[in-house]
């Protein structure tokens, strides 16, 4: 690359020994090529110097695109197990693109997607004061109607790699988790076998009350989510999805919410966010036990996402994070 060829920085945060495609001499001149081709095909520089994210389950670039704060794009390569990712971002630009980013361009054989700059992070606009418990309600109501629009996709979600989670699903994974997570000592894989009938009857529950299927983000916190104007939303960062209970989606940000306003608030926004389905026949009640049945079973699908690395990344500290989600899932009060 020519001696003009911007700067680079990066950032490896607490994984200095994850095992990525970025230390690829060939990957990299490859990803950066395909990515400045693509900001030229819309009329975009490449200006200043290409801040790069590594971390075991993804490697991103932000390009600058000019001097302002937002004239950026954002390169994106996922790993394996999350690499369906850029096809999914392609798909759900067709079927809500009110929700989400529009790809400047996508490589779904490769994993790779190349996204505009969507705005600022909810979580600093929290930060600064300018939003509060209230624009939490609404993200969560727009997040549900984004939910209920994707319902009639589930099947083509599947078809591009998306995994399924579905209630049907959990106690399989449940099954594999407990068995092959290496940091599970004895008496703990004792304890959660001894909880499975209560995984099986929640699941059964769940199920009867008869909410169909969507797409769970399953790591909604507030920097999954851009500030893209006046009460409007978009979401991204879908590297950790599962076609699921789409109520699933409510642990992260239930967390997120009493974590920083507390249990009270928590209560607003699992009501703000089931008002979108109140018109599918469950009784409120109904929706309100499938949410705290969903809050709960939400700990299995945060529990494998951490196996979605780059090959040959030391694994330990996903086992122990996988772990903790799986203990979660009988050990926490219920949160709704």
């Amino acid at each position: 690359m020519g001696c003009d060829t911007p700067t680079t920085v990066v950032d490896r945060g607490r994984f200095a020994h994850a095992v990525t495609p970025w230390e690829d001499t060939a990957w990299r001149e490859a990803a950066l090529d395909w990515a400045v081709r693509q900001l030229a095909r819309h009329g975009l520089p490449d200006t200043g110097a290409r801040e790069v994210r590594v971390r075991p389950w993804s490697v991103v670039i932000r390009f600058r695109t000019g001097t302002g704060e937002r004239d950026a794009a954002w390169f994106k390569a996922g790993a394996p197990g999350n690499a369906f990712e850029a096809g999914l971002g392609h798909a759900l630009a067709r079927w809500v693109p009110e929700h989400v980013l529009t790809p400047l361009a996508v490589d779904a054989e490769r994993g790779w997607s190349l996204l505009p700059d969507g705005g600022p992070l909810f979580r600093h606009v929290l930060d600064t004061g300018d939003a509060g418990p209230a624009d939490w309600l609404e993200a969560v109501g727009q997040y549900a109607r984004m939910q209920r629009a994707l319902t009639p996709y589930t099947d083509r979600m599947t078809a591009l790699g998306v995994p399924s989670a579905r209630t049907r699903d959990l106690p399989g994974i449940f099954d594999d988790l407990v068995e092959n997570n290496p940091t599970l000592d004895p008496a703990t894989r004792r304890s959660l076998r001894a909880h499975r009938p209560r995984l099986l009857d929640g699941c059964a529950e769940l199920d009867a009350i008869g909410v169909p299927d969507s797409l769970d983000h399953c790591d909604l916190h507030d920097a999954q989510l851009l500030a893209a104007g006046p009460g409007r939303y978009a979401f991204f960062d879908w590297g950790d999805a599962a076609v699921a209970h789409p109520f699933t989606s409510l642990l992260v940000p239930a967390r997120a919410v009493r974590d920083r306003y507390g249990p009270d608030a928590v209560i607003r926004v699992r009501d703000a966010y089931l008002e979108p389905w109140s018109d599918l026949g469950p009784t409120l009640p109904d929706l309100r036990r499938a949410a705290t049945l969903a809050v709960r079973l939400a700990a299995l699908g945060r529990a494998v996402s951490w196996f979605r690395l780059f090959p040959g990344t030391p694994t330990t500290d996903c086992h122990e994070a996988s772990a903790y989600w799986l203990q979660a899932l009988f050990a926490e009060p219920d949160l709704l």
